[in-house]
């Protein structure tokens, strides 16, 4: 087993925990039982065996055991749920300009989420050093135990080796290539830590925090265009190694012989992306005191009805609306979410995509199909990255660690 300033990186067996402690606190988190009787019933144990376990649990701080708030009468039924002492988890949003950072607790109850203002090109020491720091004082300034975080989530704007924790050849991101992302983060926080590509976790915030209905398609248009794909049974699509998603280096129809970042020429993210739009009008990304300066005033001139700013806005999204009607064809979403900064544009972006993908795709991909903007505000990709903890921690391997860990490791 691995070993990592004292914590094991590899998991522990389920089988090192008791089969009924598993089966009490399976039942309870499913929302299948909510008190002892119901336990019981559905778990075939007997009453004397799920008191001591309930006894356990919640004198281990893992369950707590309150009143119902149902009006019944008679004296109120006790109800089982998780404990919001049971442990923290974290989510790390990293972007080109800024990061964002949120702690919740076991039930995805948003505790405080706060922005980190340095840029990804600062390169993984700083960004990370930085995060680390703003994500200490907020457990501390929320009396949060350091040594209760269960898992750390963080998302990255680039391919994703999800096994290895890393990012792998990203574009715009010196220094990150293969950088130990999770290695680093596990050792200041003493606990599983998650890589994924941002996208990714964006789509599981939409399915998830904005229910909107899968299988989903979110497609994110910054300094690059990416897609997450979350199926009908709520599972991220990684593909074999990864990889999946990556369409902002597919062949746009427009794109000529525009060079891409990538060495390639044509690719719809270095024609069609909220940077390449910029870019084609003339206005800087940033400035020394405003981090979001091309987004801001590209803005305005949307809403000023600037000719040139709505026809690059409306060709963009023509562009990507292209490559989102292929998707439909090769997925069949239920749902498509348009987010990152062009997405605030949404009258002028949502209609263009939405025209071309209802023009080239078939009536039968498209008949209950919905494409919308985001309705969480930047925030999707901390919402996927708190459900993606909680599941991983109420999976078997990390109930088995948490009840270990309640145990003392005995």
């Amino acid at each position: 087993m691995h070993k990592d300033d004292g914590y094991a990186e590899e998991p522990l067996p389920p089988t090192s925990v008791p089969l009924a402690l598993r089966r009490v606190l399976g039942l309870v988190i499913s929302g299948e039982a909510t008190n002892r009787a119901e336990i019981a019933r559905r778990s075939g144990l007997a009453r004397s065996t799920v008191a001591q376990q309930v006894e356990y649990l919640v004198g281990h701080g893992i369950l707590r055991e309150v009143e119902s708030r149902r009006s019944v009468r008679g004296r109120p039924p006790r109800v089982l749920t998780i404990s919001p002492q049971a442990g923290t988890v974290v989510a790390v949003d990293i972007d080109t300009a800024a990061s964002q950072v949120a702690i919740a607790d076991l039930t995805r109850r948003l505790i405080a989420q706060d922005t980190v203002d340095i840029p990804i090109g600062a390169g993984p020491p700083a960004v990370l050093d930085a995060v680390s720091e703003r994500l200490r004082e907020m457990l501390e300034k929320h009396d949060r135990d350091p040594d209760r975080v269960r898992e750390v989530v963080v998302g990255l704007p680039g391919p994703v080796d999800f096994e290895q924790g890393c990012a792998v050849q990203p574009t715009g991101m010196p220094g990150w290539d293969g950088y130990p992302v999770a290695e680093y983060l596990r050792e200041r926080f003493h606990a599983p830590v998650v890589v994924d590509n941002d996208v990714n976790l964006m789509a599981l915030g939409e399915a998830v925090q904005g229910r909107t209905e899968a299988p989903l398609l979110c497609i994110k248009i910054s300094s690059g265009i990416g897609a997450g794909l979350i199926t009908a049974g709520g599972d991220v699509y990684r593909g074999a190694d990864g990889a999946a998603g990556d369409i902002g280096h597919t062949r746009a129809l427009g794109g000529n012989n525009v060079l891409c970042v990538c060495g390639n020429v044509g690719c719809v993210g270095a024609v069609a992306s909220h940077r390449a739009v910029l870019r084609g009008l003339g206005i800087p990304e940033s400035s020394e005191d405003d981090l979001l300066y091309g987004t801001r005033v590209l803005a305005q001139r949307v809403a000023d009805s600037d000719p040139a700013a709505l026809h690059a806005v409306r060709q963009a999204a023509t562009e990507i609306g292209e490559v989102v009607a292929v998707l439909v064809h090769m997925f069949n979403p239920r749902s498509i979410i348009l987010a990152g900064p062009l997405s605030e544009l949404r009258d002028d972006l949502v209609s263009a995509v939405r025209a071309v993908v209802y023009q080239r795709a078939l009536p039968l991909a498209t008949r209950k199909l919905t494409i919308t903007a985001t309705q969480l505000k930047g925030t999707s990709g901390l919402h996927g990255g708190i459900a993606l903890a909680t599941q991983d921690v109420f999976g078997p391997a990390g109930m088995a660690r948490l009840l270990a860990d309640a145990s003392g490791g005995e």
